[in-house]
């Protein structure tokens, strides 16, 4: 039987965590793109996502 240390652990729920974030981002995107242009337009789709998200990287 395999033993798990505790930084192995913690690494594999980091990794899954941010598979599971990246996929709800792409989910999200998906979402939004698939809105009316005019509803983008009013809530400032895509241009202030990209403008947060530049900020963050």
């Amino acid at each position: 039987m395999a033993h798990f240390t505790p930084g192995l652990l913690r690494t594999a729920r980091h990794y899954f965590g941010k598979i599971s974030t990246l996929r709800a981002e792409i989910r999200t995107i998906r979402f939004m793109n698939s809105l009316p242009a005019d509803i983008r337009k009013d809530i400032g789709w895509p241009e202030r996502y990209a403008e947060r998200h530049a900020d963050h990287r």
